[in-house]
């Protein structure tokens, strides 16, 4: 048997023809675009959901009232007329969460609104701050 007749028949058996390495080609690039092709429609959507109608949040200061209460004081800013919810948390030394309130802002005509938010706490806080804020 010689030594081309071999390889033929080794890459016949094992499924090696030019056709085949075609089709993996091909099937390759498919798979690129679709990736492409989904990447691109996930950034356009993501971009055109996130309307944060100029939501944002700073923290003014703190007050510990007590072992189990502390007072968060915060700047929350949003486009007038639109609803609010923030999420309030306390933390002790260790950095653990301690406290943890849900506030709602109410639709107003001011941009932006002092608030101050009482969370109770399981223990002695250190530092309030504003987790997050998002439009419900």
């Amino acid at each position: 048997m010689s030594e081309q007749h071999h390889a033929a028949t080794l890459d016949d058996r094992y499924g090696r023809t030019p056709a085949r390495a075609r089709r993996s080609k091909a099937v390759a690039i498919s798979a690129a675009i679709a990736v492409v092709v989904v990447f691109a429609a996930w950034v356009i959507w993501a971009g055109l959901d996130q309307s944060d109608r100029g939501l944002t949040d700073d923290v003014v200061g703190y007050e510990v009232l007590s072992q189990h209460s502390t007072v968060v004081h915060s700047q929350v800013s949003v486009d007038p007329g639109v609803r609010a919810k923030c999420a309030v948390q306390v933390l002790d030394k260790s950095y653990s969460i301690v406290g943890w309130k849900e506030i709602t802002l109410a639709p107003s005509e001011q941009r932006t609104r002092s608030v101050s938010t009482e969370v109770t706490t399981t223990t002695r806080g250190v530092t309030g701050l504003i987790h997050d804020c998002w439009i419900p």
